[in-house]
């Protein structure tokens, strides 16, 4: 392709599949949907078929009627085959939700990274029912606006196991360099990173088909967040330099089949457009941070647009994961602010 007609990014299918029903993207290849209670409403799912039965690629949040809507597609377009894998890219609640109902009421085998296993695990066991004190020293930290920060305090902190079913011991690990055979294919396993840590993607040998979980979507970005476990983290770096990593592999005419939104192609294209709008975001912030800003005072730079209530705490994980890159390349000086915020600035 030559500079004047860059590739583009096309999307297959207009519309979604509707509750309980499925669509067949590929031979074999089933892409389903399933709600969520948040802004982003929804979450895509796939099934491959093995012969015998199916490997589910996610799972949605635990729910009665997340689970209502599975047994609709078991019966239905599954065709009553069994589900014998649950393949989960990452731990997330919206992937890895009804895994260990899968495993408990299935009889289904867990597949997914040895980080995303342990981080879900670990977190559906950590039931909180007062707000730790870490957790609101972090809100602080990040100059989270005190009306919001007394209306969550208000409330039982969000936890894990309110949408992760509970997880048996014991699955299949898989790690960068695999091989998995599903659904009549042989995919690659690379590992992503920055939107969870050790984030699953797989790259069909066989046809062009690629299911990139949340790593790469098609119309939105990836959220980078950081968040009280680890409040010093990089997850930007780490996007990056797994993005940088896969472009090489990424080709046109892959089908690329999501965690959300719609199933398209151009692959190489998005992946540039992506790496592009966070290095686009850094230089606004770094240039906002002329005057000393606290990470809730950057949504304007970074996301161009104003903030609702439902996406604040999104907003607010992805606003310290800018500062802190910005802080961790020496590009910007903190210092506590009275409140107990930080405060970045610009150096020099």
């Amino acid at each position: 392709m030559d500079d004047e007609h860059p590739p583009t990014i096309r999307y297959p299918w207009s519309e979604p599949p509707a509750s309980g029903e499925a669509i067949e993207i590929a031979e074999g290849v089933l892409w389903m949907r399933l709600p969520l209670p948040m802004a982003l409403d929804h979450v895509n799912v796939y099934a491959l078929d093995d012969g015998d039965g199916w490997t589910v690629i996610d799972t949605g949040v635990s729910s009665k009627k997340t689970r209502g809507i599975w047994e609709t597609l078991l019966a239905g377009p599954l065709a009553g085959k069994p589900v014998n894998r649950a393949v989960v890219t990452h731990h997330h609640p919206d992937h890895v939700g009804n895994a260990g109902w899968f495993q408990s009421e299935h009889g289904a085998e867990l597949v997914a990274s040895r980080t995303a296993w342990l981080f879900a695990r670990m977190l559906t066991l950590d039931v909180q029912e007062n707000w730790p004190s870490e957790t609101l020293e972090f809100y602080r930290s990040a100059g989270m606006t005190p009306e919001i920060l007394a209306k969550r305090m208000a409330d039982r902190p969000f936890n894990f196991a309110d949408t992760v079913y509970p997880m048996p011991l014991g699955f299949t690990r898989i790690k960068q360099g695999d091989v998995i055979r599903m659904g009549g294919r042989d995919w690659d396993v690379h590992m992503g990173n920055g939107h969870a840590p050790e984030h699953a993607t797989f790259w069909s040998r066989d046809d062009s088909l690629v299911l990139t979980g949340d790593q790469v979507l098609s119309s939105i970005s990836p959220n980078l967040g950081v968040y009280a476990t680890e409040p010093m983290a990089n997850p930007v770096a780490d996007w990056l330099e797994a993005c940088e990593r896969l472009q090489p592999l990424a080709h046109p005419d892959h089908l690329v089949l999501g965690g959300h939104k719609l199933p398209f192609t151009g692959l190489p294209t998005r992946m540039r457009q992506l790496i592009d709008n966070h290095h686009g975001a850094l230089t606004r912030l770094l240039d906002d941070l002329e005057t000393p800003k606290a990470a809730s005072e950057c949504f304007a730079p970074l996301f161009k647009r104003t903030i609702r209530e439902e996406e604040y705490g999104l907003a607010l994980v992805e606003a310290v994961a800018h500062v802190n890159h910005l802080h961790h390349i020496g590009a910007v000086t903190r210092t506590r602010r009275a409140d107990g915020a930080w405060v970045y600035q610009r150096k020099g």
